[in-house]
């Protein structure tokens, strides 16, 4: 790695590019590569898959970790979709360890006017939405129903085992307690105080 690419360089020749423009470089690499997502029902995308497509694309690295600018140039992809009256493409772009979206999704609702969503899966439920829009929009193969909202695999389930897992869960028996003595019977439900047997 020389010198110059340890920040933001051009593939071709090594020169260096300024971040600011690396990011709007980026966004426009972005911007097709999210539409090829929504163009498939229910596909989502991972940050870091993003990263990597938009500097494929572009012919501009970095040595940077993608946390430290990913959400920059997905913020100028809010603002590029809001402008064409597109539906929000990043919605489609989600962590690879949870399936969720970023707390930058937030600029989405910003742009929009709408409040902030504070409740993780109120947010996630607001993004399915949003993908469902992206994929009617660019012209997914949808099921005949027009399809539906859905939270990106990864999240779906681990949301449907924690519901499998709290629906197999029985919930625990209360003590037995004695009528006469009012105490918490063992486990031979014979009271140790008066000697009363509770069926």
């Amino acid at each position: 790695m020389t010198e110059q690419q340890r920040g933001y360089w051009r593939e071709s020749d090594g020169s260096a590019v300024a971040v600011s423009q690396a990011h709007i470089v980026w966004t426009r690499a972005a911007y097709p590569a999210l539409v090829d997502v929504a163009s498939r029902y229910h596909a989502v995308i991972t940050y870091a898959e993003l990263a990597e497509a938009v500097q494929q694309a572009s012919g501009v690295r970095t040595s940077v970790n993608q946390r430290h600018w990913i959400g920059k140039v997905l913020a100028l992809v809010v603002r590029e979709a809001h402008r064409r009256g597109d539906p929000p493409l990043t919605a489609l772009v989600v962590h690879a360890a949870d399936g969720m979206v970023g707390a930058g999704y937030q600029d989405v609702l910003a742009v929009a006017g709408q409040p902030p969503i504070l409740d993780e899966m109120d947010r996630e439920q607001h993004a399915a939405a949003a993908r469902l829009a992206c994929y009617r929009h660019f012209g997914a193969d949808l099921p005949a129903d027009g399809g539906i909202p859905a939270l990106a695999p990864r999240l779906k389930t681990t949301v449907t085992r924690k519901a499998t897992a709290a629906a197999t869960t029985t919930p625990p028996r209360p003590p037995a307690i004695c009528p006469n003595c009012f105490l918490e019977l063992p486990a031979t439900r014979v009271c140790d105080s008066c000697g009363e047997k509770v069926p």
